[in-house]
Formats: C-alpha cells, structure tokens, sequence
C-alpha cells in the first residue's frame, strides 16, 4: 500500500497521530530519500517484521488449516466507476468496501489495489516478493482493512491484524491477458504524478490466478512508507500472465513526475528490495511436492526421460516374450524326447511291422487251391503261383 494513499486515507478518515515531520517527507525509491534512508524518517521501515521477503520454499511450513481464499463481491462491481489515479509511485485503482474476502481469521473488506514493476522489460525483475531468489516481471497487490474489528482502515492500518493483502505475481507470455488492459488501457490518462481519471468498473477477480487454494502466508508490513507492520500477507504460488506488450506499456508510460515539472522522470522500478525474516516462518497451505511449477527445460528433460523408459522397457519387454517362448519350445522338445526311451524305440513305435499293417488293411475272403484268390477289403486280387514241375526220379 503507497504511503501517498495512507496520507490521502488519514486526511479523509482522522483519528490517526502522525507527525507531521513524517508528512511532509518526499520518499522515493533511490535518491536522497531512497529506501535505505526510509528508517531514518519512517521508523517502521527498520522493524523486524518488514516485507517483501523472498520466500525459500525449502524452509516454508505446511499448514493444513488455511483454507482457500474465497473473494466476495469481486464480481459485483455495479454501475459505479473505478478511480484510477498516478499517486507519483503506482498506478492506484480506489475499490468498494463492499468487497471482500472470506478465509481469514477476520472479515477483511477492500481498500485499493495497485502495481508494482520494473524497467528492463522481460526477465530483468519487477516483483516485490521473489521465490527462491527469483523475481517476477511484476506485482499486483489488492489491499484490505479489518472490517470486523475496526471502523476504517486509519484505525486498522496500524495494528498487527489490521491489514490483509494479497500478492500477485505477474510474469509475461505470448498472449495478451484481457482483464489487465481494464487498468492498462487507461494508464496513458494519468501519465503525470497527480492524475485521475473514471474508469469503467469491472470483475476485479478476473486478475487473480485461478488457484486460490495454494499460497503463502506470513505476517509482514506495508512495502512503502510508513512501512507499518500490520498485514497479514498471502501471496499465491500461481503467477498471472501478461504480454510483453502489455508489460512494455506499464514500465514506460506513467511518469513519477507532475505535468508541470520541467524534468520528466519515467515511473520505473517502484519496488522495494526484499527484507529479512528475522525468525518469521512463512507458511503454506499445500505440500511442499504439490503444484511445483518446473522449468522448460525440466520438462523437457522429463519429456525425453519418459520417451527413453518406454524404448527401454519395450527392449525388455521383448527379451522376456522371446525368452519365454524359447524356454517353453524347449520344455516341448524335451518332454516329447523323456517320452520314449530312445530314438530307435520312437522309429520302431512310429512305424508298424508289414504283417500287422497287412492285418488292419486286408481281410482274408476266401483261398482256392488252384487260383488262389484274396480280396482286399472290397476289391479281389487273384495270384497265380507257379505248379512245381514233377521230376523224374
């Protein structure tokens, strides 16, 4: 939440002691009142419990009692416009008190929401919050106040439960993502530090991931001036995708300065470095093992691994079926040669002695002394043996 929304909050909603000291600093991102000098005139920015913070996935705590966060009345923005406005560090969009969100301890109900980016373009960072040292191209942050126990966010924003923010990580793709040009198309009206303009309402759900079941969560503080530690923070594992040109168009057309300053100076890297956690835990509400997001290069590695295992257990897979058929052809041989007791005992077997083939094919009709006569089966055979001649003695 920019600390230029809080003075504007406070001037509207009284009942919040501040110096006026600290009002009347003029804090930037780098310069003389850069962040490392934002303690000396904001001393919340050197408490223990600052944000943003890079979350190490290895050292986070599964919590399996936070449940998913369920916007209310995201969607239901009626016939009232949207304010948005260049407060000279972001790019603000006013929100209704009417939404809301349920799956915190407490009813939170909306501030505003606003954006964080850098200057390289893709790849160069831009984010807040980072994961494993990795930064984001951007950062989306929706901001509510605890609506149940305090009358408005003045009286919230300075206790420990008083806050809820969601965090949003935005990198870029191919496509363009049509409910950030709600708020993109419209930059180009409040190009100077200052500068508002009406915008069409729309369904402020559409810019979150569509996983609100997993996320991280710790207690933490504004992420600029006063630095306050009193948010309840939940950023989400999934990240949302925007264009390139989508991303070039946020880093390179608001300006930080006013219309009638001489020296324009582009908007560009308002984030602040991430802050130690100094013994906070960060939990989350799924495994550790659930969800991972993996490289293209880890998926393709998979890809090729997965190809390699089935060649190779297809290779198996056939050694095995030839294996087995070779093993059971050679069980048949051998039993067919145990069966016998040897191979002249298998030729004897297989072929029969003449007479008894004779036997089984022949039947015996009838024998004449003279023409000796046989009759195979129904067809006769007549065999003439020839008479000894008598011989004289």
């Amino acid at each position: 939440m920019d600390s230029v929304v809080v003075l504007v909050i406070l001037l509207l909603r009284p009942g919040l002691k501040w110096t006026a000291a600290a009002e009347d600093v003029s804090w930037t991102y780098t310069g003389l009142v850069g962040q490392s000098q934002w303690s000396e005139h904001f001393p919340e920015c050197g408490g223990s419990s600052q944000s943003p913070v890079d979350v190490v996935t290895t050292q986070t705590k599964y919590d399996p009692g936070l449940p998913p966060l369920t916007p209310l009345g995201y969607s239901q923005h009626g016939n009232r416009p949207f304010t948005l406005y260049n407060n000279g560090h972001t790019a603000v969009i006013e929100l209704p008190d009417w939404m809301s969100l349920d799956g915190l301890p407490w009813l939170f109900s909306a501030v505003q929401m606003h954006l964080h980016w850098g200057s390289g373009g893709p790849s160069y960072g831009g984010s807040e919050h980072t994961v494993d040292g990795q930064s984001a191209e951007a950062e989306l942050h929706v901001v509510h106040y605890n609506s149940e126990l305090y009358p408005n966010v003045s009286a919230a924003m300075t206790q420990r439960d008083g806050l809820a923010v969601l965090g949003i990580l935005i990198v870029t793709g191919e496509e363009t993502n049509p409910a950030f040009n709600n708020i993109i198309n419209y930059l180009s009206r409040i190009r100077h530090a200052n500068q508002r303009v009406f915008i069409p309402a729309f369904d402020v759900q559409t810019l979150l991931p569509k996983d609100l079941e997993r996320y991280y969560r710790y207690n933490g503080s504004l992420t600029t001036p006063p630095c306050f530690q009193s948010v309840i923070w939940t950023l989400f594992h999934e990240r949302v995708h925007i264009s390139k040109a989508q991303l070039l168009k946020m880093e390179t057309i608001l300006y930080s300065s006013k219309a009638d300053e001489a020296d324009r100076m582009l908007l560009q890297d308002n984030y602040r470095a991430t802050q130690p956690l100094n013994h906070r835990a960060v939990f989350t509400s799924f495994a550790a093992d659930s969800g991972k997001e993996l490289s293209s290069g880890e998926v393709t590695a998979i890809v090729i691994g997965v190809m390699c295992g089935c060649v190779g257990l297809a290779v198996i897979v056939r050694f095995i079926v030839k294996t087995i058929r070779f093993f059971t052809f050679l069980r048949h041989e051998t039993a067919a040669v145990n069966s016998s007791t040897s191979s002249w005992d298998v030729l004897t077997n297989n072929r029969a002695a003449p007479m008894q083939r004779l036997q089984q094919s022949v039947r015996i009709i009838d024998l004449l002394p003279n023409a000796h006569t046989f009759t195979f089966l129904e067809a006769p055979i007549n065999i003439d043996f020839p008479r000894r001649r008598k011989t004289n003695k």
